[in-house]
């Protein structure tokens, strides 16, 4: 049976790790390394580290907190934000992470999906996908921070990523982010449908059931959060221990 994952996300701004509601209203929260130290040791199985404003200030991902937090944590982890070349993979893998996520550059410069898949491995090639449904009903691809719309069609842009190279999605719902109403698994069950890589769901988890049925429903293969594991509302060691009741293998 697939063990499922458990993975606190860190969103970073100014070196210091920040939380908001569908990407605005941001507050402070913590320094990266020092809540990334607490994780590994509460029992995540993974994190996550976005910068979130890199790209839309149009500048590279900060770099200084992630030989931090590989220093600290013994757990594998993902960097994102503002990457744009092979060589802001390379920087980021020699410091220490474990993957790199790509959003908006993904979009726009869609090889690089495959160069950094072929130089790397798929493994290492995270294609994370901020997504909002219109007033039509159609799942719709954002970048630059939730900002802009592409015009992608969700469902069509999880498919190519994957074919380009991807060799894990996140998808994020920016209707649910920070609302802690439930993951949008809809959306997350159309893309699993879809897909034979692993997709982990992002936005919207506000109480333990949520996780469970995201697993259960949608079939994803982790579930990823901020706010709850953040202010302590939710304890990963209880939030593994009611998953693994409801039938779902986990790492305990």
């Amino acid at each position: 049976m697939l063990t499922r994952r458990i993975i606190p996300c860190l969103d970073v701004r100014d070196g210091r790790v920040v939380k908001g509601k569908k990407f605005t209203d941001i507050v402070d929260v913590d320094d990266p390394e020092t809540l990334g130290a607490f994780y590994s040791e509460a029992g995540a199985d993974e994190l996550v580290f976005y910068d979130i404003t890199a790209s839309s200030e149009a500048r590279k991902i900060s770099l200084e907190f992630i030989e931090k937090v590989a220093t600290r944590i013994n757990i594998p982890f993902c960097v994102g934000g503002g990457v744009k070349t092979l060589e802001d993979f390379t920087e980021i893998l020699r410091k220490g992470a474990d993957k790199v996520s790509i959003n908006s550059s993904a979009v726009k410069t869609p090889d690089l999906i495959t160069e950094a898949s072929l130089k790397f491995g798929a493994q290492c090639v995270v294609l994370s996908m901020d997504v909002k449904k219109t007033q039509e009903g159609q799942w719709r691809v954002f970048i630059n921070g939730g900002r802009i719309d592409t015009g992608l069609d969700a469902l069509e842009w999880a498919v190519k990523g994957v074919e380009l190279g991807a060799g894990e999605l996140v998808i994020n719902s920016i209707d649910a982010d920070g609302m802690k109403e439930g993951y949008d698994i809809p959306l997350l069950k159309a893309i699993t449908d879809r897909v034979g890589v692993p997709v982990i769901a992002s936005g919207g988890a506000g109480k333990m059931a949520d996780f469970s049925e995201a697993v259960l429903k949608a079939d994803v293969d982790g579930v990823l959060a901020a706010s709850v594991f953040h202010y302590r509302e939710i304890e990963i060691s209880t939030l593994k221990a009611d998953m693994k009741r409801k039938g779902i293998q986990v790492r305990i």
